[in-house]
């Protein structure tokens, strides 16, 4: 068993294991950080297959922009777990028997078949370049409108994270930008000019 094989069923054991504690553990920020935890797994998945470009991506834009984006908003958003459990174990049953039905239709698709044939070549190594260089040249060539699709997808994700941090909620005060804008000085500070009185009691 070579050591990229031995590298690989590491590395995609911690993503199992992380990708499991997002959907198990009860802690909103935990299961944030599990998720980043998975990402950072695949990312040394694909630097063992050389797509050291995907690996890079994965890890500077998700790990390091939208994941902290979204434990950011997680944090913000107050998240009552009690109301949220309510309903859960009534539902349970039915939800193990989809995943069980989409897991046997997946492996249907799949087939044992599949599993036996060989891998293609890397397309890059066929061309005669380097991983980033066909990849660069394929998305903003064959693939440019699923790519800018892509990224409007992503902003529309980022303007609904935001908006959902600017929910009014009863006993916390909230920032008025246009207010704190339009106030002057004589409306926060007045100046009072008062008499000195001699204190009577004081006196030896």
């Amino acid at each position: 068993m070579s050591i990229e094989l031995l590298a690989f069923y590491l590395f995609a054991s911690v993503a199992v294991v992380a990708a499991l504690g997002v959907i198990s553990l009860r802690n909103s920020v935990h299961a944030v950080l599990s998720l980043v935890l998975t990402f950072f797994s695949i990312a040394c998945v694909w630097l063992l297959l050389d797509a050291e470009f995907l690996a890079l991506a994965l890890v500077v834009v998700y790990v390091g922009a939208v994941m902290v984006l979204f434990l950011f908003v997680v944090m913000m958003l107050d998240i009552k777990v009690a109301a949220t459990r309510e309903g859960f174990i009534r539902f349970l049953p039915v939800g193990i028997v989809v995943a069980v039905v989409m897991l046997l239709e997946m492996l249907a698709l799949i087939g044992v078949r599949a599993m036996r044939v060989a891998a293609p070549s890397d397309p890059a190594t066929a061309h005669g370049m380097a991983n980033i260089q066909w990849l660069g040249q394929a998305l903003y060539t064959r693939f440019l409108l699923p790519f800018e699709v892509a990224a409007l997808i992503l902003t529309v994700g980022l303007v609904a994270a935001v908006a959902l941090t600017l929910r009014r909620r009863e006993g916390v005060r909230h920032q008025d930008a246009a207010r704190q804008s339009q106030a002057q000085a004589r409306d926060r500070v007045r100046l009072v000019s008062m008499p000195a009185e001699r204190n009577e009691e004081s006196r030896p």
